[in-house]
């Protein structure tokens, strides 16, 4: 016997009409005639008189309307005192993020969020986007900032925050170290490093763009995934690398980092939100919402 069972046989009890209490349990009147009719089947006994014109309880369905009330009403009182409860306790927000969220917008944005929320719990964890979505799936995150995947999983809600801008990084000694920006006519010749697209499939596909939009193909001296060691090999002087403009803000040694000009095409680095559908955390929605209200703010220097 099931809590759902109980609740439909009192709906059919208080309106005597399978139409109108399937239609308040928002339920197909098929499904609903059969849910009861187990019921009478499991019990042995039948509960309900049924007629082409009306439906009455028998003698056995009266006494087990009693009952069935009051299980459902401490089933529901039970369901209401844990929820309260739920309510009370503080859960962390826990936040991934990939490393120029991490950086650029989550500091500003947590800033926000700490005004209205001075005791906030929050645990942020620091990953690649490949890593952060399927910890959000399982339930250890909140919420993750990461690189949108080329595959959406429908469980998934993203939404776009905005497009990172890119930035030129060369050696010190470089020729083009004094300009203040380049476009890839400056340097379509130059050794490139990038990564794999394994792992960093935007950052490698945002190089390869920016240069066949103009009719080149870029000359790749190197591979590499993680952007300190992309930024250490270039400054030992083994290529030139297009890299998150956020990286200008950290200072490396033997490293100039140069405005790049795009074609309009081209955009930059898309950075995403993203959480579980169905979701209703509190903390969650008030930082959703800080980040709607807040965006321009917190995108203009990305």
């Amino acid at each position: 016997m099931e809590l759902n069972q109980l609740r439909c046989f009192i709906a059919v009890a208080q309106e005597l009409h399978f139409g109108r209490a399937a239609q308040k349990m928002d339920m197909m009147p098929a499904s609903f005639g059969r849910f009861i009719r187990l019921l009478e089947e499991e019990l042995g006994l039948r509960l309900l008189n049924r007629s082409t014109r009306n439906v009455s309880l028998t003698k056995e369905g009266v006494m087990f309307l009693e009952e069935a009330v009051k299980i459902v009403s401490l089933a529901d009182q039970l369901s209401k005192k844990f929820k309260m409860i739920g309510q009370k306790i503080k859960h962390p927000l826990r936040i991934g993020a990939m490393d120029s969220a991490a950086s650029g917008l989550l500091p500003k944005l947590l800033n926000i969020y700490r005004q209205s929320h001075p005791d906030a719990d929050i645990h942020l964890q620091e990953d690649k986007s490949i890593n952060l979505i399927p910890r959000l799936k399982s339930g250890w995150l909140d919420a993750i900032f990461v690189r949108p995947p080329e595959k959406y999983d429908s469980a998934i809600e993203f939404k776009l925050i905005t497009h990172e801008n890119c930035a030129l990084a060369v050696p010190l000694n470089h020729r083009l170290a004094e300009k203040e920006s380049v476009s890839v006519y400056d340097f379509n010749d130059e050794a490139m490093i990038l990564p794999e697209r394994r792992l960093r499939p935007h950052s490698h596909d945002l190089t390869m763009t920016i240069f066949r939009a103009e009719g080149f193909q870029p000359k790749i001296s190197q591979y590499a995934d993680e952007k300190h060691t992309i930024v250490n090999l270039v400054s030992a002087g083994l290529g030139i690398a297009i890299v998150p403009a956020y990286l200008k803000g950290q200072s490396f040694p033997g490293v100039k980092y140069i405005n790049l000009e795009v074609a309009e095409k081209v955009g930059g680095l898309p950075l995403s939100v993203a959480w579980m559908k169905g979701n209703t955390d509190g903390n969650l929605e008030d930082l959703l919402a800080l980040l709607d209200k807040n965006h321009q703010l917190l995108v203009k220097d990305l």
